[in-house]
């Protein structure tokens, strides 16, 4: 495969800060900004079923996930990209930089509530069982333990900076990566 240009794939847990991050990289570099969840959560509402539903619907459907994970490769053979999702990293395996987010689970969960407009304690077993759900399809679907973060190049915990902070070391690693042939890495253009 051919690559245009970086591809990025950022992975984390609910809550986390992913798409912040991919937000504020696809503005700085132009680059176009694909997300496992939003194509998820899409095929829920097609289906006509709550996020949970779907959720488990998908753990008796591995053709969901396949679903999601061909989007993603197709995705990153066009270059200039950011792949998020939980397991973008493991399925896009030659992207130039991995980056896993992560935060305490209290800290997740504050911004899911937050974000969802949910009480904590609902946000809070949400969040729980649909991340043990996600663990045991993954492990069932591709035999990927979620919690093995030894594929990441770069592992962030989002509760010790502010967004702009994250993505300030997000862009030190992007500018700073080290070429490889002819990849195109250090040569992306800034968009303003």
């Amino acid at each position: 495969m051919t690559k245009r240009g970086l591809v990025i794939t950022v992975s984390g847990l609910a809550g986390s800060g992913t798409t912040t991050l991919c937000k504020n990289i696809a503005k700085h570099y132009g680059f176009k900004h694909i997300y496992a969840g939003l194509i998820f959560r899409q095929m829920a509402q097609e289906m006509g079923m709550t996020l949970n539903e779907f959720q488990e619907y998908a753990e008796l459907h591995p053709e969901v996930d396949r679903e999601v994970d061909r989007r993603q490769i197709e995705a990153a053979k066009e270059g200039n990209v950011i792949i998020e999702g939980r397991l973008a990293g493991w399925m896009v395996k030659d992207a130039d930089l991995k980056i896993w987010l992560d935060a305490p689970l209290r800290v997740r969960v504050e911004r899911v509530a937050r974000r969802e407009k949910k009480p904590y304690d609902i946000a809070f077993m949400e969040t729980v069982e649909r991340e043990k759900q996600n663990r045991k399809r993954y492990l069932n679907l591709y035999s990927i333990d979620i919690d093995d973060l030894s594929i990441y190049d770069l592992v962030i915990n989002t509760s010790k900076w502010k967004p702009d902070g994250v993505f300030a070391i997000v862009k030190a690693a992007i500018d700073h990566l080290a070429p490889e042939g002819d990849s195109g890495a250090g040569k992306t253009k800034e968009v303003e």
